[in-house]
């Protein structure tokens, strides 16, 4: 864990930590070269920004472990910690992006994520059966809470929003619940 001094104090839903997690768990798999650059360079044209080429896990790993992820939290019907609604976010963002349909052609990855999830992360749904994550990839994504899962999540959005953790204009909670619950519908379409 690395810590920093903060230029600014927000609202204290991002805290001033860089957490780097290692583990026998995690694959890493695929990863891929992603070029980076400032978000204002295309703005101020004159002035030479830096780039950087890091090594990242791949957008469909990402993907898929935030849909499996956000699965979990739903058939669960509860929220376990703070800072969760940013996978919503990203998954409304990889559904925007150039990146979606490659995403979902990938039935390679998101098996690989559900078999992983299976063997190393096994979880059990409100009712106490273990959750079925080949199902979750294969036509049975759930990733739009309801109930007190839905509320909780939502203060957990606003409390990110708040905070002005998302650049540029965010969507509505509302309107974020409403695309994914689009996405989901057009994976599962999708889902052999």
């Amino acid at each position: 864990m690395l810590r920093y001094s903060a230029m600014t104090q927000g609202t204290g839903y991002v805290a001033p930590v860089v957490t780097l997690e290692f583990g026998g768990r995690a694959t890493g798999e695929p990863h891929q070269i992603f070029q980076v650059e400032c978000d204002i360079a295309q703005h101020l044209t004159d002035v030479s920004f830096p780039r950087a080429a890091p090594l990242v896990m791949s957008v469909s790993r990402t993907f898929w472990e935030k849909a499996t992820a956000a699965h979990v939290f739903c058939a669960q019907g509860r929220i376990r910690s703070e800072r969760y609604a940013r996978h919503w976010h990203d998954l409304a963002a990889i559904a925007r992006s150039p990146h979606y349909a490659t995403v979902i052609a990938d039935r390679t990855v998101s098996t690989a994520v559900a078999r992983h999830k299976s063997l190393f992360f096994i979880e059990k749904d409100a009712n106490g059966q273990v959750i079925d994550y080949v199902a979750a990839i294969t036509g049975q994504l759930s990733i739009v809470p309801e109930g007190e899962a839905r509320v909780a999540l939502a203060k957990d959005y606003d409390a990110m929003l708040a905070d002005e953790v998302m650049a540029g204009d965010a969507l509505s909670f509302d309107a974020l619940l409403q695309a994914c619950a689009d996405l989901q519908d057009r994976m599962n379409m999708a889902s052999p």
